[in-house]
């Protein structure tokens, strides 16, 4: 279906072009006139390069509706009460600050305000830090254009690994939601941070990656709203040129080797992007024993 589309509108663009071009050729038209012939063909061209523009903006627009919608349709939300069984009292309490259920997945903390300060002066920085334990802890990253990373992990070499982080105990072949429990989650994501030179990326780092569930890391809906929606209006930010403080901090429950759910906060330098979210580590078709990383399938 996405390459039929992608067919139609590519040939619906051709036909505009050629519509376009055709006004350069009237009957009866004297040829005298140069700076008249000169005019059409200088507007002509103009519409049919304005015209093309549009149409692949739609092409492209449609190419990626329809790839989203594809690779999220086993992304099923959460409901509140699955989100809302990692909410232990020592979770809330680190969490520090009100709990509002977005009804996508996710909670927003604090009326989605924090203290991140994003008035800052140095050059462009990522680091990990590590919890008492040694679990994958906290993400803090000071960003802007130049620290995006668009090439794939196979390009810059940070592709699959056999690397598991603690509790990574996964299950396979589920069913009425992802085929998978856990992906490797990580704190910063690759592509905010992997342009930042002496950054480890990979999805080896034990300080950057943690077990997550494939939900909660993948979902990137505005009905779905998994890491990867929160880490998009990032990266829309960085793109449109912004600098933006960030900062990711995995929530444990005790001793447990998975996280309950990942605090994510985020603020630009010109105000014009500001969330405080909490994205519970749960997943629709799975109970998660956190302490361990052993799933049971559910339905």
């Amino acid at each position: 279906m996405k390459k039929k589309t992608r067919r139609v509108l590519h040939w619906l663009t051709a036909f505009v072009v050629l519509f376009a071009l055709s006004s350069l050729i009237k009957p009866g038209t004297q040829t005298g006139n140069s700076a008249t012939a000169t005019s059409t063909a200088s507007s002509s061209a103009v519409l049919a390069s304005q015209l093309k523009e549009k149409l692949n903006g739609l092409v492209n627009k449609t190419s990626s509706s329809t790839g989203s919608q594809q690779g999220s349709s086993t992304l099923i939300t959460p409901s509140q009460t699955k989100a809302a069984s990692v909410l232990s009292e020592g979770v809330k309490q680190q969490l520090g600050g009100s709990l509002a259920w977005n009804r996508h997945g996710a909670y927003i903390v604090n009326n989605n305000q924090t203290q991140l300060n994003a008035s800052v002066s140095s050059a462009p920085y990522a680091v990990n830090y590590t919890d008492s334990r040694g679990r994958a802890w906290r993400g803090e990253a000071w960003l802007n254009k130049t620290t995006r990373q668009y090439r794939s992990r196979d390009q810059t070499g940070n592709g699959a690994t056999s690397w598991k982080p603690a509790g990574f105990l996964q299950a396979t072949n589920l069913t009425n939601g992802p085929s998978h429990a856990y992906d490797r989650g990580h704190l910063l994501g690759y592509a905010l941070v992997g342009g930042i030179s002496g950054f480890d990326a990979s999805e080896s780092n034990p300080k950057n990656i943690a077990t997550q569930t494939a939900w909660a890391n993948e979902a990137a809906s505005e009905s779905s709203t998994g890491q990867n929606y929160y880490e998009g209006l990032v990266r829309k930010a960085l793109d449109q040129n912004k600098k933006v403080r960030y900062r990711v901090t995995d929530i444990y429950d005790g001793a447990n080797l998975v996280p309950s759910g990942a605090h994510i906060e985020a603020k630009s330098s010109d105000g014009s992007l500001e969330f405080n979210v909490f994205v519970p580590n749960v997943q629709n078709n799975i109970v998660v024993n956190y302490a361990t990383g052993a799933v049971t399938a559910s339905n």
